[in-house]
């Protein structure tokens, strides 16, 4: 493979298109996001449109979902032409400091570890900012304890002040203030250390365990002086219209070849049509998920509240299809995301109102093509790599990564199949 010529982070590259392309992508593209119709109207014509390699990587996911569903022989060559073009382009350049490729069994640690860092420096801000708000910050933690081996992991972080390190030492009564600080500390030594090295793996485990362990009292401390009043939900159930059916095709954006599915449902809540889009792809429910519509945020609060902030989008358990759909059957897209931290962006193209048929029982998974990605394995880049070490025999990591996914063949989908697991729903996680 010939090696990628290294350019500095958010450099731009120039994307040529021609004027017939420039239209096809600005009049025909029905979901493209704003900033690059901006970007492509900007730019004179007869000049390439620059773009850094991430904005490239996320228009040519455009670009693909658009020619995923296009009918249209002649445009969909157009489009194939100009994704062509941005595959080029980043098969060309690079912007990764180090040409180090990290085994994907590594990657995803380093990332989780990484991603758990951010999650407990972000609660001890939250934390912070509560404790200040009640007047609170320096005054002892109530129901502070700590075990031994977690005193001693808290001695051992390098950054921690050493006023904190005297008290822990002496068992002395530790404020809030003190408390965010020694979260704020292991976060930051997790996102210091090396992942990859056997040592730093099992001291990373330890920073975690006692990470929680923190969040925890500081929970119990700072939320029951501040416990809100409990978040109530509608007691009115919302009212199907059960004379509307609905079409959607649902492609996972970024996949070439395409991953889709194309399912008929009655009206039925958002909440209801997450569960019947992951069925039908085959994910297993295991992260949070969103809808967004129109610049705005449709899910479950109760899923989405975290622990100091409340959840300010739209409650997809109450607001239903018939709702936000328009009646005229137009067809309407809008994005469905999946697992915030793999980042699996799902296009949902509402194609319509078919009539229903008496003989048919719904929901209905009609055709699709394609297996789902296997949950946990790092997004579309982590998906495309595991897929060329379980096709490489040779590879050092492939038995080992064939044990992990067991039985996977990329191109498997039945629709029939699809059918069934999406009449057989998903469990109730509330009574789980």
């Amino acid at each position: 493979m010939p090696t990628k010529k290294q350019i500095k982070p958010g450099e731009k590259v120039p994307l040529k298109l021609t004027l017939a392309e420039r239209k096809m992508v600005l009049e025909d593209l029905m979901c493209l996001d704003q900033d690059f119709e901006q970007i492509i109207r900007d730019t004179p014509s007869g000049e390439p449109v620059m773009m850094t390699l991430d904005d490239l990587d996320d228009f040519g996911g455009y670009i693909a979902a658009e020619a995923n569903h296009c009918e249209d022989n002649k445009k969909q060559k157009k489009l194939d032409a100009v994704f062509e073009k941005i595959q080029r382009l980043l098969d060309t350049y690079t912007d990764e400091a180090s040409p180090q490729t990290l085994k994907i069994e590594d990657a995803r640690q380093k990332k989780a570890i990484s991603d758990q860092a951010v999650q407990i420096a972000e609660f001890a801000a939250k934390a912070l900012v509560a404790a200040e708000q009640l007047r609170i910050k320096t005054k002892p933690l109530d129901h502070f304890w700590l075990a031994p081996a977690q005193r001693d992991v808290l001695l051992s972080v390098p950054t921690l002040s050493k006023a904190i390190k005297n008290k822990l030492a002496k068992e002395k009564p530790l404020t809030v203030v003190e408390v965010a600080s020694m979260t704020m500390a292991l976060a930051e030594d997790l996102q210091d250390g090396d992942a990859r090295k056997p040592l730093a793996v099992l001291m990373a485990t330890r920073y975690l365990v006692v990470a929680k362990h923190l969040m925890d009292r500081l929970q119990d401390g700072i939320m029951a002086k501040n416990a809100p009043p409990a978040r109530k939900k509608s007691q009115r159930k919302p009212k199907a219209k059960p004379d509307v059916l609905y079409q959607f095709k649902i492609t996972l954006l970024g996949a070439k070849p395409p991953i889709w599915r194309r399912i008929q449902v009655q009206d039925c809540t958002f909440d209801k049509l997450h569960e019947y889009i992951q069925t039908a792809m085959g994910w297993t429910n295991s992260h949070l998920h969103q809808f967004e519509i129109k610049g705005e945020r449709y899910g479950d609060p109760e899923l989405l509240d975290d622990d100091f902030d409340h959840f300010d989008g739209i409650d997809s358990t109450t607001t239903m299809l018939s709702r936000i759909l328009p009646e005229t059957g137009q067809r309407f897209a809008f994005k469905y995301k999946y697992d915030f931290g793999d980042g699996w962006e799902h296009e949902v193209l509402y194609e319509g109102c078919p009539p229903l048929e008496k003989d048919k029982k719904y929901p209905l998974c009609l055709e699709g093509e394609r297996s789902c990605p296997p949950e946990d394995v790092g997004g579309m880049g982590g998906y495309y790599e595991f897929l060329a070490v379980i096709a490489d025999p040779e590879h050092e990591d492939h038995e080992r990564l064939l044990r992990w996914a067991g039985t996977f063949d990329p191109d498997a989908f039945d629709p029939k199949q699809a059918t069934k697991e999406m009449k057989k729903g998903l469990p109730d996680w509330r009574k789980m």
